[in-house]
């Protein structure tokens, strides 16, 4: 793993905890071992790195640490609006860059961002694509990675739409 890859991994981490998404202290103390191989430096790394499985209940609080020495930190908006937008396209970058499964990732902007924001128009491509994903069979002319693809391109769509601040 490159330096570049253990920064982005410890930053994806440090936003699905903001966005409130439970991260295991497993993947917290193996992100920052991952950094720590990668010449990655902070104070706090080696003690996040070094944490036995007795002690991996100190780790949310030293990658709390980790990611302030390396301002990593995400602040979700306050706005809960601003704050849906962030997360669509925070799920949607995973989608395109491939750290997240298409019809899992699709499914999450349906369900924890369309859904709460009354199903904006930006997003309805996603949401088509989550719902034919959720209705999917092995009978159906579209293959299943079509689908997966659709909602790859939908999401590149929206990155590149602009970032979640146009959606306001």
């Amino acid at each position: 793993m490159t330096r570049d890859e253990a920064l982005d991994r410890l930053r994806q981490l440090a936003r699905a905890q903001a966005f409130g998404h439970h991260v295991g202290s497993d993947r917290l103390v193996q992100a920052g071992l991952d950094a720590l191989l990668a010449d990655v430096d902070a104070p706090s790394l080696a003690l996040l790195a070094g944490l036995a499985r007795r002690e991996e209940h100190e780790a949310p609080e030293l990658f709390d640490h980790v990611v302030d020495e390396l301002g990593l930190g995400f602040e979700v908006p306050a706005d809960p609006i601003a704050a849906r937008w962030a997360l669509a396209y925070w799920l949607a970058a995973q989608i395109v860059d491939g750290s997240l499964d298409p019809a899992t990732g699709a499914d999450r902007i349906w369900v924890e961002a369309a859904s709460e924001l009354g199903y904006p128009e930006r997003l309805q491509p996603i949401v088509e694509c989550a719902v034919h994903l959720d209705d999917w069979n092995a009978d159906w002319s579209a293959p299943l990675e079509q689908l997966r693809e659709e909602v790859r391109v939908a999401a590149r769509v929206l990155i590149e739409s602009g970032g979640p601040e146009s959606a306001l």
